[in-house]
């Protein structure tokens, strides 16, 4: 419904009530319009038909491919996304990423935590509703500038600049992005899973990230001691997620499947078979043990298990925990993937050590053999240094070719003193394209990094920190943060107006009429701020 369509519709309304004289039909339109979305549900539902769209679409083009960045609060998400719209004018194909890593890492009561889902799960559905209300606020903020230009020139009777900003206020875009959550392993087992999925969803998610980790053992992707659970247990997992989804309505709900075998050398259990060439046999396959030749050859608390037709005692670690043999993380991968996908999963997640496109193309062309659509989220991880990646994969292309690498070190090429040389060009050069060549090559549907603004929060402290503290003192924060703010536009110089002081000024008068106390007179210092 159009804005003008609605302040009819509310003219109506209102005349039947006569009690509500004091109602305005244009302040109850402004406010509904800058509420698009009531619930979490009705979020999860709009942006998981986004989703399925992009994903349709990349499978035409994989030019077409997304991407996000992590957040850990309400207010980065909201700004990344006033900052898409004002530098690219569409969200199309942009989301945002809900890290665990940052939620056990900067919003867990315990304090700073690793990221082993010993947070409060509940923090992981409680910044799913934070963002969300941001983002409707950013759409609020937005609206609400509109509405006062669209006031202004009723007012002046520029009857087509009014047509004009009425047009912009139909056509608003919203910041309302898909949100794809990190559930970790589920935090428990496939009814905890469940339960939590539930929650995350009301909260407004439209697609959710397992992986197929040991939740009570659970370990960052990037780090080692990595345990994955037989097929059956994940598959388990995927199924309660659905459920949820099915649940409560939001039909087209997208679940990722993470696998971590590529780094993972352990298991917690012998997976259940019943019969030669099932899942379980395939997983037990890669376990790696000694050939029983005779009862003697077993010991109290060993464990025997029948592989390729011979019996086999799994290599079992102090621990309890077996070991899957060298050298089969990037078959059990494959393996994964193809089950997660032909039982229930929409995309896949594949952990890797480094950012390497022919890697991944490898394993993913492999799946495809399988499931021709299949379709990766990866995680350009702050974890690798990508520098240091890209120079070397440049070095070793080039000594593959007989170019002679005689100048540089390979094991040194994250030094300075490479940083203006051909070989650093070109290295940066491939960082730049490595998103279009691994959408385009490996498969890759959505690209994010999981921790950018932890990263970046704590180098622009760093940064003010030194020069306030300094010689530079105040001058550190004018020429370093506000005086770049004014040039680059950006809107939280007016952190009043950011806030939404405008728009509860704007509600005063709606509720009280000229009686309204506002805080945006003469003696508000955002008036600074005004026509730069």
């Amino acid at each position: 419904m159009s804005y003008a369509s609605d302040i009819n519709a509310l003219k109506s309304l209102i005349n039947d009530n006569p009690t509500w004289g004091a109602i305005k039909p244009e302040h109850a339109a402004r406010m509904r319009a800058q509420n698009k979305f009531k619930t979490g549900l009705d979020i999860a539902r709009y942006t998981a038909k986004i989703m399925r769209e992009d994903m349709a679409n990349y499978d035409k083009d994989s030019s077409q491919y997304t991407q996000s960045l992590g957040c850990w609060h309400g207010f980065i998400g909201q700004q990344k996304l006033i900052s898409i719209k004002k530098h690219f004018g569409s969200t199309k194909r942009r989301y945002l990423y809900l890290s665990g890593w940052m939620v056990a890492a900067l919003r867990s009561e315990f304090g700073p935590l690793p990221d082993q889902s010993m947070h409060e799960k509940t923090a992981v559905s409680g910044l799913i509703e934070e963002l969300y209300t941001f983002l409707r606020q950013a759409d609020s903020w937005e609206l609400n500038h509109l509405f006062r230009a669209l006031e202004d020139a009723q007012q002046a009777g520029d009857s087509a600049k009014a047509r004009e900003i009425e047009a912009q206020i139909d056509n608003h875009e919203t910041h309302i992005v898909p949100i794809i959550a990190d559930i970790d392993a589920g935090f428990g087992n496939a009814e905890a899973t469940y339960l939590l999925a539930k929650q995350m969803i009301e909260a407004g998610a439209c697609c959710i990230q397992i992986e197929n980790q040991v939740s009570d053992e659970k370990q960052c992707g990037h780090q080692d001691g990595k345990v994955t659970v037989p097929h059956a247990d994940f598959i388990a997992k995927i199924n309660a997620v659905r459920l949820a989804f099915l649940e409560l309505g939001v039909d087209d709900g997208v679940i990722v499947a993470r696998t971590d075998s590529l780094g993972a050398g352990l298991t917690k259990q012998i997976a259940v078979t019943n019969e030669p060439g099932d899942l379980g046999d395939q997983y037990n396959s890669f376990i790696d043990g000694d050939v029983i030749e005779s009862a003697a050859d077993i010991n109290n608390g060993d464990v025997v298990i029948k592989q390729n037709g011979k019996l086999v005692k799994p290599k079992r670690l102090a621990s309890g925990l077996f070991q899957f043999k060298e050298g089969t993380g990037e078959d059990r991968v494959v393996m994964d993937c193809i089950a997660s996908l032909q039982n229930g999963a929409d995309l896949l997640w594949i952990e890797t050590e480094k950012p390497h496109v022919g890697q991944i193309a490898g394993m993913v062309n492999r799946i495809r053999e399988v499931v021709p659509n299949a379709k990766l989220v990866y995680n350009n991880s702050p974890s690798f240094n990508w520098t240091l990646n890209f120079r070397q994969q440049v070095f070793d292309a080039w000594a593959a070719e007989g170019k002679d690498v005689s100048a540089y070190d390979r094991a040194k090429l994250m030094s300075a003193d490479y940083d203006n040389t051909e070989l650093a060009r070109l290295a940066d050069q491939w960082t730049a394209n490595f998103q279009r060549d691994a959408a385009r090559e490996a498969g890759i549907f959505h690209h994010l990094i999981t921790l950018p603004t932890y990263h970046t929060a704590a180098l622009s402290t760093d940064n003010l920190a030194k020069g306030y503290f300094g010689e530079e003192g105040m001058l550190a924060y004018v020429a370093g943060v506000q005086r770049k703010e004014i040039r680059q536009g950006i809107a939280t110089v007016k952190h009043q107006d950011m806030a939404g002081s405008n728009i509860g000024d704007d509600h005063k008068e709606f509720f009280a009429g000229e009686a309204a106390l506002k805080a945006g007179g003469k003696d508000n210092t955002m008036g600074q701020f005004e026509n730069i």
